[in-house]
Parts: C-alpha cells; sequence; structure tokens
C-alpha cells in the first residue's frame, strides 16, 4: 500500500470488503459501492438485518442484489459477491481470504460495539474482527451523534486494535450546494483511506 493516498493511489483493480448497518446513511455506502464498481474492484458486500431496513428506508431498496444497489453497472456481475449475514461461513470471515480492506458505512453504535468487545456471531462483525487480526485495514464510519462514554471506549478500543475511526462527518470548506456534494465528500474520504484513486471533488485545494 502506499504511503501517501492523496499522491499515489493504486489504480489497478482490487477487492473490498464492504459492510452496511443500520446506522443512517444509506446513500454513503451507495456511493462508495458505485465508485468501487466504477474503478472496476471488486466488492464482497455483507448488510446486516438493520441495514436491510436501512436501504429499505432511505433508498427504497427491499432486495439486496446489484441491479437494485447499483444499476448503473450491469456489467459487474462478477465483481459484486452478496453475502448473507447469518452465513459466518462465508469466504470474508476466513483470515485466509485475501483482500485490501474492510469498510462498514454506515456503522451503528451497536455493531462499533460488538466488534470492540470481539462479537463475531454475524458475518459483518466476525469479517471486521478477521480484517483486525490479519492487520489489515479496518474502516469504521461511525455515524450516530452525540456519543456516549461507551461509544468513546469503543472506538478507542477499535483504535488501539488497528481500525480507522473515519465518522461520517462532511467538511464545508469545499462549500457544497447540494446533499450529493455531502455524499461525495465521505465516499471520497473512505476511497482516499482505501488508496483508491477516483475523481470526486472532495479534496483541499491551495485556492480555496
Amino acid at each position: 500500500m502506499s504511503t501517501n493516498p492523496h499522491t499515489n493511489p493504486h489504480t489497478s483493480p482490487r477487492t473490498f470488503v464492504l459492510g452496511i448497518t443500520g446506522a443512517s446513511g444509506a446513500a454513503y455506502a451507495l456511493r462508495l459501492l458505485d465508485r468501487l464498481l466504477a474503478g472496476g474492484h471488486t466488492v464482497h458486500l455483507v448488510v446486516s438485518d438493520y441495514g436491510k431496513r436501512l436501504l429499505a428506508d432511505e433508498a427504497d431498496i427491499t432486495r439486496i442484489s446489484l441491479g437494485a444497489l447499483a444499476p448503473d453497472h450491469a456489467d459487474a456481475a462478477d465483481r459484486l459477491m452478496i453475502h448473507p449475514n447469518k452465513d459466518v461461513g462465508a469466504v470474508i470471515a476466513s483470515g485466509s481470504f485475501l483482500h485490501h480492506g474492510m469498510v462498514i458505512l454506515p456503522c451503528s453504535s451497536t455493531s462499533l460495539g460488538a466488534i470492540a468487545c470481539g462479537s463475531g456471531s454475524n458475518l459483518l462483525t466476525r469479517a471486521a474482527m478477521v480484517t483486525l487480526k490479519e492487520r489489515r485495514q479496518l474502516i469504521v464510519c461511525h455515524r450516530e451523534t452525540p456519543l456516549n462514554l461507551i461509544d468513546i471506549e469503543n472506538m478507542r478500543t477499535l483504535t488501539l486494535a488497528g481500525a480507522i475511526i473515519c465518522p461520517t462527518n462532511p467538511g464545508l470548506y469545499l462549500r457544497p450546494t447540494s446533499v450529493a456534494d455531502i455524499i461525495d465528500f465521505i465516499a471520497g474520504k473512505v476511497l482516499d483511506l482505501l488508496d483508491v484513486e477516483h475523481n470526486l471533488d472532495t479534496r483541499w485545494k491551495q485556492n480555496n
């Protein structure tokens, strides 16, 4: 992995794991998935039960499929792998499965706490725990606010274990004029952390 994702990002296709939980922010996850597939990357997706409700409530998505989640990427059927959250025997639950990073976006306080406590009772939390033990990149995009001490301590625990806590806090210095601009800011931040090239206008410029 390059040392500076802002100046020397990887351009070759890679493999990532994306987890979606029940915290608000479906649009963030869908935009990230869109950009990863657009870049030719492979995505292993796992959605919690409350994540499914989130997608239905916020994006009218009632079926977890390529056509529903990323309708502009019909050619990516072989690059989007959807795993049931109850299948703790899926490939992403194994440390021998190689990938280039896992993102949980959005991440609820419930999932945050489960991962911090080492509870791998479902595939999403199990995959996150495996990512940590294998010393791969785990990006946790916590969405809830305000924070209580339990959330803060869980974030501390995961940070000490090697995770990156990336709250979905958009910067306003780019002067967003639409909700789409704010969504792109978060998606772009995560892509930068993953060291993935993208064309989203999300970075500070000297003339700002």
